[in-house]
């Protein structure tokens, strides 16, 4: 998952009162839970903190992720799943194999709900120091020999995701209905969803009525669960901008064209966008996060890359942002003496996704249903904020399925509270030094999945999926 920005301490309990009653209300109302759940996946917390250290000591790159969604359907395959290996197809990278994986358990009649892990690590040489730590390197696109870690704590979701399926194998008399697992790869390159969807995943096999996903965050307090309604996360579009030149000998600017200076100055005009041209009330972001171009020192160059990101939350404000990154870019080279035939190159690269948009009613429904279960003080609510995720693509499907993603803490509160005392901020995701606290992390994350299809997929007296009968 794309960086978001960081929720301290503080912040995170304030989102209580968020809540409002509605929470706290649930968490009276709701019988208390017997503790069975919680005493049986303590029982199994050997078997979770084994199967994570695996996954973290071996992560692999988007588009590698052979070895790991082996072992993911390995997994599945011993509790029984009908399962599915390399489900997706890349529609720009035909050469690449996506290493989807779909496992499905039919338990009767009743809703069919996905649970979604992704898989992929990042390219980031792991400092964080623990025992398990990654020292696995692989070769990224560009051919160059990278450090590979679980920086964005895919680790975990693979783990909880494996977890919750044990618990429900385990209490089949409990629910009714469709199971779908999924081990999405290339989440980090916002592909892995998209070739999913286009292989025939809601085709070929069950179509969710909801889906659910848990991202660990290590912003927030391990065994915590932070939520969005509506709106969670943005959109992120990537765009490359290729500007032309006529390269010339650094000594004589006058006989060439540089595209360094109409790139300069296309980066500056790129800001207003957001501060002049974009409503105050809505929310974009376009950072340039990347330039490439020349040779020497010398050397006027042929042509300069830019690369951006874009975030947005609204669909027009995304389409505005976008047009007029195309705009400035022509324009400003036009302004600077550029001939016609030479304008700018303005791209969409194939990274681009919706935002992310929680339903509000499922929502609501699974925030009581923690809040009851963990208590209203461990759930939070909070605002949207700029990170992206390619989970969006489930949901904004023709069918609109109702989809929700949580957020659950990784990071010792007492951790937390030490960064806080010295002004400081804790290692976040995509940071070198992030690891997730194992205990709290894991089991709540596998409760809170396992109880969400409890919730979604409640057993009827006497149905096909009980076996029980009572």
């Amino acid at each position: 998952m794309r960086r978001t920005r960081a929720v301290t301490l503080a912040a995170a309990f304030l989102f209580t009162t968020a809540l409002g009653g509605g929470a706290a209300a649930a968490a009276q109302e709701r019988p208390a839970d017997d503790g069975a759940l919680t005493q049986a996946i303590a029982k199994d917390y050997d078997y979770l903190r084994d199967l994570y250290t695996h996954f973290h000591r071996h992560p692999e790159l988007s588009y590698q992720e052979q070895k790991t969604a082996k072992r993911y359907a390995k997994e599945l395959k011993k509790l029984g799943f009908d399962v599915t290996e390399k489900v997706g197809a890349y529609a720009k990278r035909p050469d690449l194999t996506a290493y989807g994986v779909v496992a499905v358990m039919e338990n009767g009649d009743g809703p069919t709900v996905m649970l979604r892990a992704d898989m992929d690590g990042l390219p980031i040489e792991e400092k964080t120091g623990v025992a398990y730590a990654s020292t696995d390197q692989q070769v990224e696109q560009t051919g160059e020999t990278v450090h590979v870690m679980h920086a964005c704590a895919h680790d975990t979701h693979m783990t909880m995701a494996i977890g919750a399926a044990r618990r429900l194998v385990d209490m089949k008399d409990q629910w009714q209905g469709t199971l779908v697992v999924i081990g999405q790869p290339a989440e980090e390159r916002i592909a892995g969803a998209k070739a999913m969807l286009e292989d025939g995943l809601f085709e070929r096999f069950p179509q969710p009525d909801y889906n659910v996903a848990l991202h660990t965050s290590g912003s927030a307090p391990a065994g915590h669960l932070v939520y969005a309604k509506g709106p969670a996360l943005a959109s992120s579009d990537s765009v490359d901008i290729v500007v032309h030149g006529v390269g010339a000998h650094g000594a004589y600017p006058h006989q060439g064209r540089d595209p360094i200076v109409v790139a300069a100055h296309i980066v500056t005009a790129l800001q207003t966008i957001v501060a002049r041209e974009t409503d105050p009330l809505d929310s974009a972001v376009v950072t340039v996060g990347r330039i490439t171009g020349g040779t020497k020192h010398n050397i006027i160059p042929e042509e300069v890359e830019l690369n951006l990101t874009v975030r947005t939350f609204d669909p027009a404000v995304r389409d505005r942002v976008l047009a007029s990154i195309e705009r400035i870019a022509h324009n400003t080279a036009r302004a600077l003496g550029v001939k016609e035939d030479q304008l700018p190159e303005v791209n969409l690269h194939g990274e681009s996704v919706g935002p992310t948009v929680n339903d509000p009613e499922l929502t609501d429904r699974l925030a009581k249903l923690f809040a009851a279960r963990f208590g209203a003080d461990r759930v939070h609510q909070r605002d949207p904020v700029m990170g992206a995720e390619d989970f969006s693509h489930y949901g904004n499907t023709p069918e609109d399925i109702p989809s929700v993603m949580f957020w659950l803490g990784g990071t010792p509160p007492e951790a937390i509270r030490a960064a806080e005392a010295k002004g400081e901020s804790v290692p976040s995701n995509h940071s070198p030094y992030f690891a997730p606290d194992p205990e709290p992390t894991l089991t709540t994350g596998v409760e809170a999945l396992t109880a969400a299809v409890l919730e979604l997929m409640p057993a009827e007296s006497g149905g096909e999926g009980s076996s029980t009968g009572q």
